[in-house]
């Protein structure tokens, strides 16, 4: 039975929270809890910002380090955990800090109530794996009316089947969307033929107001779809422990500094968002790309505060 989302706070992330099973290029092994939306909603809680968190994990072991790690940056459960069994990720970090996955993932998700959620974020897994997936596509249909929403495809071939019926449905979802962010490798598997910039720019005519694709150590590519505008943005070198969660860390400090300047959170800020130029819009992408450095700058999906971003 779900309580609503509004008692706790307006921006809700819904989605899959897993446990990452992290074995290192030297044997090493470590778990982590995460999951891609899982992330999202810690590094937005961290950021200063309160957040719900629609999911589903279970009772064991995992379940309980997840829901302590949660609710210890201030995360509020929207539904306790009463699943089978909590959902894993075997993350294989190589030589170069680089992280592959292999899942385990159950998903399934009750109704969701949206009163008072003026910004809505989802993402990766959940968004498109049944039955849960189904769950959330009509929460972000339904909860467009009076919410903002950011949407990461975070695209997981082993468990999103045949290329093609997986890019027609996370279209689908990006149509609902008002900012969207992907990764380059996401893209590459999404549209083999087509260049970043290319697939930035469809997906701003699909309805995205704000489209970008995360580059690893070349930074992020930047469409501005109201100013006809695409590019690129660097970042300052950094030593990389490893990659998990920084996309996640990029989507958080993004919501965060969108949601500061009045981009997100409704109808009012989306019909702002719509209108804003890539400078008033570097402001929520140089806070993402700083929360990304301090991520993989240390083990796991480990987003930042705000007291650790530059000033």
């Amino acid at each position: 039975m779900t309580r609503p989302a509004s008692a706790a706070a307006p921006t809700l992330c819904i989605g899959e929270a897993l446990v990452d099973v992290v074995r290192r290029a030297d044997g090493s092994v470590a778990e982590h809890p995460g999951g891609s939306p899982a992330n999202v909603a810690i590094g937005v809680a961290r950021l200063g910002h309160p957040v719900a968190f629609a999911t589903r994990f279970g009772t064991d072991r995992y379940g309980a380090a997840m829901a302590d790690h949660l609710r210890r940056d201030g995360v509020v459960l929207v539904n306790e955990p009463d699943a089978e069994r909590t959902s894993s990720a075997q993350a294989t970090i190589g030589p170069d800090g680089a992280a592959s996955y292999v899942f385990d993932v159950l998903w399934e998700l009750p109704p969701i109530d949206l009163t008072g959620v003026t910004h809505l974020h989802t993402g990766s897994i959940g968004a498109v794996l049944q039955p849960g997936g189904a769950v959330v596509e009509e929460a972000l249909r339904v909860g467009r009316a009076t919410a903002t929403v950011s949407y990461d495809p975070n695209a997981r071939p082993a468990l999103m089947g045949e290329r093609e019926p997986a890019r027609r449905h996370i279209e689908q979802l990006i149509g609902w969307s008002d900012v969207v962010k992907a990764s380059d490798e996401d893209i590459a598997w999404l549209y083999p033929d087509r260049s970043v910039d290319e697939v930035l720019e469809h997906w701003g005519r699909l309805g995205a107001a704000l489209a970008l694709a995360t580059r690893g150590g070349s930074g992020v590519t930047v469409h501005v779809p109201s100013a006809g505008s695409t590019h690129q943005l660097g970042v300052a070198p950094v030593e990389v422990v490893d990659t998990v969660g920084a996309g996640d860390s990029f989507m958080s400090g993004l919501i965060s500094g969108l949601l500061d300047l009045g981009l997100l959170g409704g109808p009012q800020a989306r019909e702002r968002l719509a209108v804003a130029t890539p400078e008033q819009l570097r402001p929520a992408v140089d806070r993402a790309l700083a929360c990304a450095r301090i991520t993989v700058s240390r083990a796991g999906a480990n987003p930042p505060t705000r007291a650790e971003l530059p000033a």
